[in-house]
């Protein structure tokens, strides 16, 4: 038996586990300095991937909050993936077969009647088997134990949609939606291709301002070329309703190929 730490951030610890019966990722969750809800997310993750996946996955409690060990995926992150493209002086146009993956994953997940919730281009690992969409803790769409569930209170602002930070400034928490997810997975197409965050903002500033420029600036001119580039500027159009759906984008990404 084997074990690697692989995260140690704000509420959580992951761990690869190698095992006589298998790979596994480990995650211990406890209270962070400013989030509680953190204690319980890989409990509540493991109870949406028990309704989504066919392999085991196990959690329970421990002293300080909950634990989940579930399947490992092999590979690299899209923002790892697409790391030669954010230096080029002339921007370039990263394979849509790879992008295509991950919308196929989003869209899997959209098709089961979840909307993710935390997309970001660290959550799609591109592999060997595949690409997977990891991190489930806060996905809604379908049934959690009520001692595992928590409110939503937004995911990394740096690809939160318009509307998912205007809720959280107005009221302290939103509900995930697949419009959502597909302006998130824009966002992250963007990053991953270009180093730049969808809408610009200081480094040190406080997170209800950088929702504050999220909701009143347009975001950054898209400068990935062709075809990609015109459909991710139609993935954050700042009007859900005017977004293509995780399978449309499926669609256009093949149609570019």
């Amino acid at each position: 038996m084997s074990t690697r730490l692989v995260v140690n951030r704000r509420g959580s610890t992951v761990w690869d586990v190698q095992t006589p019966d298998g790979r596994f990722a480990v995650k211990l969750g406890y209270p962070s300095q400013t989030h509680a809800w953190t204690a319980w997310a890989p409990a509540r993750e493991a109870t949406i991937l028990r309704q989504l996946i066919p392999e085991e996955v196990r959690f329970g409690e421990w002293a300080e909050g909950t634990w989940s060990a579930q399947p490992w995926r092999e590979g690299e992150s899209l923002h790892r993936v697409w790391e030669p493209h954010r230096h080029p002086k002339e921007p370039t146009a990263p394979d849509p077969e790879e992008a295509r993956s991950c919308a196929a994953a989003l869209a899997k997940l959209h098709e089961d009647g979840w909307a993710h919730g935390d997309v970001q281009p660290n959550h799609f690992v591109i592999g060997p088997t595949g690409t997977f969409l990891i991190d489930l803790a806060l996905a809604h769409g379908g049934e959690v134990p009520e001692d595992y569930d928590f409110r939503y209170r937004g995911c990394l602002v740096h690809y939160e949609a318009p509307e998912i930070s205007r809720s959280i400034l107005d009221s302290g928490t939103a509900t995930p939606t697949k419009e959502a997810d597909v302006y998130a997975l824009g966002a992250s197409f963007f990053l991953s291709a270009t180093g730049r965050r969808h809408v610009p903002f200081p480094d040190d500033a406080s997170r209800r301002d950088q929702r504050r420029a999220i909701v009143d600036k347009p975001h950054r001119p898209i400068t990935v070329p062709g075809a990609q580039g015109r459909l991710i500027e139609q993935m954050m159009s700042r009007d859900p309703a005017d977004r293509p759906s995780s399978t449309e984008v499926c669609q256009a990404l093949r149609a570019a190929r």
